[in-house]
């Protein structure tokens, strides 16, 4: 049975012991799948649950707020992604407290007190606690004296290059969806509840799904070829636009998809839009006729995209 939770303090959740991953995990990419593939082993050898530890904010959106770097996962994406790999996911609460929490008293207090963790492994350049002062070394000195070892895979590459967050940030940033869905070892995507919204795109013979961005800022904007998934669709074919919507005076970020052929209620249904392809930058017409016959030549465009592009999804599973 999966297990998740977001206290460090309170009862052990592994009176048996456990194996235990802590990092950030945004993206759930290549590189945390080695990191957690290597925890799952070890954890089926010692016939033991393994553990995924993260934080929920993360610590950069704590400390910057608005001017935090965008995120690849929204919470809800980021726990199930984790929770395919593991027994338990703890996204802790990230907040003055633990803020404050010295890297030996979280290691006690986390490690000891609440996982009985029998074995600890880290990415690459791991650093935790208060003003990150912890690092592997502490990790691996209080472990010999509280009963478990800890250890650090070696940083996974592609092409040359490590695979990390910042790496597929870029590439989404630019519209190279096929390096960022190589990176992450599936397709870019981002879920929400479908909303109301104003109607217009009805009015205008493209009626969307809504979905705001509640979790921080989006690592992309603009218009884009994408498929949707959710409410019973799988791969639907779909153009997407993610942006302030300036020709109609939008103010917050919002993710409008228009599904071809579509009709049915989505109000209220969870979907996930999967980006394939960039079209264009997000810019503001002199009113709604030039935007309504861009509307058709970036549905037009989607269409082909969608119909003739590689099984990205196949080479990726193969």
């Amino acid at each position: 049975m999966k297990r998740f939770f977001r206290d460090a303090d309170g009862a052990c959740l592994a009176p048996q012991g456990s194996v235990v991953c802590i990092g950030a995990f945004d993206g759930v990419h290549r590189g945390h799948a080695a990191l957690l593939a290597h925890a799952r082993r070890r954890a089926q050898a010692r016939r033991l649950p393994l553990v995924v530890v993260s934080f929920e904010p993360l610590p950069r959106q704590h400390f910057q707020g608005r001017d935090a770097v965008p995120r690849l996962t929204s919470p809800r994406q980021r726990l199930a992604l984790l929770l395919r790999r593991c027994e338990a996911v703890g996204l802790l609460r990230f907040g003055r407290d633990m803020v404050q929490t010295r890297a030996e008293d979280f290691a006690r207090r986390v490690l000891v007190g609440r996982l009985a963790a029998r074995e600890v492994w880290v990415g690459p350049g791991f650093r935790f606690g208060y003003e990150r002062r912890g690092d592997l070394a502490m990790l691996q000195s209080i472990g010999a004296a509280s009963g478990f070892v800890a250890g650090a895979i070696e940083a996974q590459a592609a092409d040359g290059e490590r695979i990390s967050s910042s790496r597929i940030r870029h590439a989404l940033a630019g519209g190279d969806f096929e390096s960022a869905a190589a990176l992450l070892g599936r397709r870019f995507a981002m879920e929400g509840h479908v909303v109301r919204g104003q109607q217009l795109g009805r009015r205008l013979g493209y009626p969307t799904a809504n979905l705001k961005i509640r979790w921080g800022r989006a690592p992309v904007r603009g218009i884009f070829a994408v498929r949707v998934h959710g409410a019973g669709l799988a791969h639907w074919p779909s153009v997407a636009s993610l942006g302030t919507r300036p020709t109609v005076a939008g103010v917050e970020p919002l993710l409008e998809a228009h599904l071809f052929d579509f009709d049915g209620d989505l109000y209220g249904r969870l979907l996930s839009v999967e980006f394939v392809a960039k079209l264009r930058d997000e810019i503001k017409f002199d009113g709604l006729e030039p935007l309504v016959q861009q509307m058709h030549r970036d549905a037009a465009q989607a269409r082909d995209i969608l119909a003739s592009g590689p099984n990205l999804e196949q080479a990726l599973t193969s």
